[in-house]
């Protein structure tokens, strides 16, 4: 509709003053609530070319738009702001056509198209996921099917960080304490096993520090030389030299954390269309930045390292081959990407990573264009911000993270006391209510997460997420099993959807009905922005606003049978929309709660 107004009244303004305006520089916005109308023109940019007031320039328009297109019913004049109604055939008709629409709101898959890569999730295999990790697999999950929606061919990926020294951490402690245990004998995830190693090696790192310290070594001096850390960086130094032993426990180790990653994905409900692995890339990125020392863009310092000036581009001096040969995590980078666009040859690569790597994302930018990548433009960062508990920060080494396994359980937990204290399970069997359950839980740990912004810290309330009222996803859920209760009470009774006509819309109806009329426009700016947000607050207003109409108008108590069936169908159809608009959060929706 936006666009056909465009359209006609920038052929309206060039007949009536003779000028050549286009229709993309036509301002118009939806109708502010507290104003008669459905579309808003701005008329102040056409004053110039009418030579009279904003008023009579708007009046001069409106007239001639209502006579111009056949379902405008009328106008009004604000100022500078030409306020204009649409006929109540337009919004039944535009009901009956798209109520029955499985494909509204979504654009056709452009499959022959360059793909946009989207990676997320990037754990390490030296511990499980945690809180943070559910934030950054949800937004990025969520945003590729947001892009898919609106016709992108995408494609998901993962890149797990299985090299370095934080996994020899792990390694070493295993190796020392573990005395052999393994996932089946310590009855843990494989990667809640890995991580308990993980946090020892801090624990006794930390003392071999003290001890240190009390013989009267200063305190950095003595983080550097702790025979631990000696030990973990040796181990690595053997990884690079692919030692048969290192290796062995290496993927001895790995094999069992991503049997646990597995299990945590699943349940999640995320997934990868290709997972690259840093042991595969990292030597990738030391032969680019080796060709680059070569070809003299880098150089190297005196102890062997090697290094990128990136003072033109108004930053500073970037490492990116240590003295002894190893490389850091922008080398890594620099091959995963270059691999990644081989593999793709994509429209954008775009990395969901957190806010506190910006820095990282600009040198990686910058990096890529210095070596001669011509598509490092491509490259775009998601940050998002960290997510945060109400007692705060979270800390890996000491932990005191949130498992991402344990909240899920916890989730599901809230859920069963919740949805039974209210006494929603009624009639359901034992396998139905814990299906019931995980569908809450998860909605409630989904929506509560993608509703907020990605570019904002959050904290995260496990609590105030489960609520069934209020801005939460069992209150979204709730309103979804209500209207089916409706329409399954309609079937029992032999009532269907059907009207013919133009009815008269309650103000409720007409409000409903242009909130559904919005939802490509919702999907289209989710795209364009990377925000889940945006299909989270939109769901959330759509559910106020059935509500509300549930409230204030009857429904299968409607004498009419015409309204009865517009009614019908108008819940129908908003029901399917709730269910798409949680779908692109990765949310299901029961029909019975």
């Amino acid at each position: 509709m936006e666009h056909l107004l465009a359209k006609a009244t920038a052929e309206i303004v060039n007949d009536l003053y003779q000028q050549d305006f286009s229709p993309e520089k036509v301002n118009i916005q939806k109708t502010r609530t507290d104003v008669e109308g459905d579309f808003t023109i701005v008329v102040f940019p056409f004053t110039r070319f009418s030579r009279k007031g904003p008023e009579p320039t708007a009046t001069e328009i409106g007239e001639a738009l209502k006579n111009k297109i056949d379902f405008i019913s009328g106008f009004n004049v604000i100022k500078g702001f030409l306020n204009v109604s649409l006929s109540e055939s337009f919004w039944t008709d535009f009901l009956k056509k798209e109520a029955v629409n499985d494909a509204y709101g979504y654009s056709d898959a452009a499959k022959n198209d360059a793909p946009i890569v989207i990676e997320y999730s990037s754990p390490n295999t030296n511990k499980p996921l945690h809180l943070g990790h559910i934030r950054n697999n949800l937004i990025g999950d969520s945003v590729a099917r947001i892009l898919k929606a609106n016709g992108h061919n995408v494609a998901k990926v993962n890149l797990v960080n299985d090299r370095g020294i934080h996994i020899c951490k792990s390694m070493l402690a295993w190796q020392k304490w573990g005395e052999g245990e393994t996932p089946e004998s310590a009855g843990m995830k494989g990667d809640h096993l890995i991580g308990k190693y993980y946090v020892i090696f801090d624990q006794e790192y930390k003392k071999e520090i003290q001890q240190l310290v009390s013989e009267g070594m200063a305190e950095d001096k003595a983080k550097k030389e702790a025979p631990l850390l000696k030990e973990a960086q040796q181990m690595l130094k053997k990884w690079e030299q692919s030692d048969g032993e290192v290796m062995a426990l290496w993927n001895k180790m790995n094999g069992w954390v991503y049997e646990g990653f597995d299990v945590t994905y699943n349940r999640m409900g995320v997934s990868f269309d290709k997972v690259y692995h840093e042991s595969q890339t990292y030597l990738l990125g030391k032969e680019i930045v080796l060709r680059g020392l070569e070809n003299g863009i880098l150089f190297k310092k005196e102890d062997g390292s090697v290094w990128a000036d990136l003072s033109d581009e108004g930053l500073d001096e970037k490492l990116l081959l240590r003295a002894d040969g190893t490389s850091v995590y922008m080398t890594q980078d620099l091959g995963t990407a270059d691999l990644r666009h081989s593999d793709y040859h994509p429209k954008e690569m775009v990395y969901v990573v957190g806010n506190e790597q910006i820095y990282h994302f600009d040198v990686l930018k910058k990096l890529l264009k210095k070596l001669g990548f011509d598509w490092s433009e491509k490259v775009k960062h998601l940050s998002y911000g960290m997510v945060e508990l109400p007692e705060g920060k979270m800390k890996s080494r000491e932990g005191t993270v949130v498992d991402a396994d344990n909240l899920m359980d916890e989730m599901f937990l809230a859920a069963k006391e919740t949805t039974t204290e209210l006494g929603k399970i009624e009639g359901l069997s034992e396998d139905q209510a814990n299906e019931l359950f995980e569908m809450i839980g998860q909605g409630a740990l989904k929506y509560f997460i993608l509703k907020v912004d990605p570019k904002k810290t959050m904290t995260f309330n496990p609590q105030e997420s489960i609520d069934l009222n209020g801005n939460t996803g069992p209150f979204i859920q709730y309103t979804h099993a209500r209207i089916q209760s409706v329409l399954r009470k309609a079937a029992e009774k032999d009532l269907d959807g059907n009207f013919e006509g133009t009815l008269t819309l309650h103000e409720r109806e007409k409000i409903l009905i242009k909130r559904l009329y919005n939802f490509p426009n919702v999907v289209s700016q989710a795209a364009e922005t990377y925000s889940p947000a945006l299909m989270a607050n939109y769901v959330y207003e759509l559910v106020k606003e059935y509500n509300q109409f549930y409230h204030d108008v009857p429904i299968l108590k409607t004498e009419d049978q015409n309204l009865l069936g517009m009614r019908l169908q108008l819940s129908a159809f908003t029901a399917k929309i709730i269910s798409k608009t949680m779908g692109l959060l990765g949310v299901e929706v029961p029909n019975k709660m």
